[in-house]
């Protein structure tokens, strides 16, 4: 492991400063779209189903920890220029590979689950086996990092697919004409209150490897050290406000369409409540926003996993073809297992969930006491004192959530 950080080989000063800014628009891109996967439209569509409005309770949290965790992952991993598993193990030797492991083998289960929604936005789309639309979804994404110039290509792309979500989101919310009033009145005074749904939404958003998405790209793209903390910290909020706007919008056009009392039930909820919204073009635009999402979640899942595997004086090549193996490796598991099932899904959000509190935990430890990591930067302390009520909130819905979890896997 490098004692230096990343500042070695995989930050890139010599970056020009509107290459830089491609960089950082790339970095929120890819946090954003990371966030909003095949799970996370699954997990949407089927908690609202269970509790309708009330899902907007959940919805809110999960911004609100999103934009706690977030603003400190950037601003510690930003101003030390070091990777979440450097910094881990600087404070307890060890302990970085440990959720290394962790972050890893989350996204492995994710990116089967990322695959397979490629293939299900393929075959909504343009009517192609599922399997076929994986595997070429998946030789699109490895053609990403086969790229001599993979930074750019990455960073153009879920920019691109990340706007084009957005945009199809939102003619389906108005479409589906959703009760904006009940969904505002639950978002402070929620109906029910589901612990395991909160905190497989938070795992789901802001666990795995997703918490680390945008501010290890950010590492790429030369804004590291204390003189780039307003640069940081502007990234980190947008990115973050790119986020909350693809949720909710995802949210409210499920939630039209139930409450307008269609029922949706059996594997693929989330078409139905497209389709209900807006007939044929809405099953198309389902698949569009599936696949997009998916292919997005793809190339963050293996860019991010792959991240916590190689060290600081890995070559950019070397870990390129590491993402197209891993890349390949999920796709081939998927192709063997035909899907990825929704309770799947759902439980590597609630084993992200689980793990959020260890990794975010330890970049609190160096916001807190490792001054000497952060090149003598004074942390800002009402920072760091959110950031502790959102750790000591993810440890208690991760308690909570235990039970639930055991069930669900059952």
């Amino acid at each position: 492991m490098s004692e230096t950080g990343a500042n070695e080989t995989d930050v890139k000063p010599k970056l020009s400063a509107s290459g830089r800014r491609t960089a950082l628009l790339g970095a929120m891109f890819l946090m954003a779209t990371s966030a909003i996967g095949p799970g996370f439209i699954t997990q949407t569509t089927v908690f609202t189903v269970q509790i309708g409005a009330a899902f907007a309770f959940a919805i809110l949290v999960s911004i609100l920890v999103d934009i706690a965790v977030q603003m400190n992952v950037w601003r510690v991993v930003g101003v030390s220029g070091m990777r979440a598993q450097e910094l881990g193990n600087r404070v307890l030797p060890g302990i970085g590979w440990f959720l290394a492991g962790l972050v890893f083998l989350g996204g492995i289960v994710f990116n089967i689950g990322n695959i397979a929604g490629t293939g299900l936005g393929a075959n909504a789309m343009m009517g192609l086996d599922p399997k076929i639309g994986g595997a070429i979804s998946a030789l699109i994404a490895i053609l990403v990092f086969v790229s001599k110039r993979a930074g750019m290509a990455l960073d153009r792309i879920v920019v691109l697919l990340g706007a084009v979500m957005i945009l199809l989101m939102i003619y389906v919310a108005i479409v589906a004409a959703p009760p904006l009033g009940e969904a505002l009145k639950n978002t402070v005074l929620p109906e029910e209150i589901d612990f395991l749904i909160i905190t497989t939404l938070v795992g789901g958003t802001v666990g795995g490897y997703i918490t680390y998405a945008g501010a290890h790209r950010m590492l790429d793209s030369g804004a590291t050290g204390v003189e780039h903390v307003r640069e940081i910290t502007r990234s980190s909020v947008l990115g973050i406000i790119v986020t909350g706007v693809m949720r909710v919008l995802l949210f409210l056009a499920i939630l039209g369409v139930v409450a307008g009392g269609v029922t949706l039930a059996g594997d693929n909820m989330a078409a139905d409540a497209f389709g209900a919204a807006a007939g044929e073009i809405g099953m198309r635009l389902f698949g569009v926003v599936l696949w997009a999402a998916a292919l997005t979640s793809v190339i963050g899942a293996a860019f991010t996993s792959v991240s916590f595997i190689t060290t600081s004086k890995t070559s950019e090549r070397k870990r390129n073809l590491i993402t197209v193996a891993f890349i390949a490796f999920c796709a081939v598991v998927y192709l063997f297992l035909g899907q990825a099932p929704q309770q799947l899904l759902i439980f590597a959000g609630a084993f992200n969930g689980l793990i959020l509190p260890v990794g975010f935990g330890v970049l609190l430890w160096v916001a807190w006491r490792r001054r000497d990591l952060l090149h003598g930067y004074a942390y800002p302390k009402w920072l760091l004192g959110v950031g502790f009520a959102t750790w000591l909130l993810t440890l208690f819905l991760g308690y909570n959530s235990i039970a639930g979890l055991v069930k669900l896997w059952a």
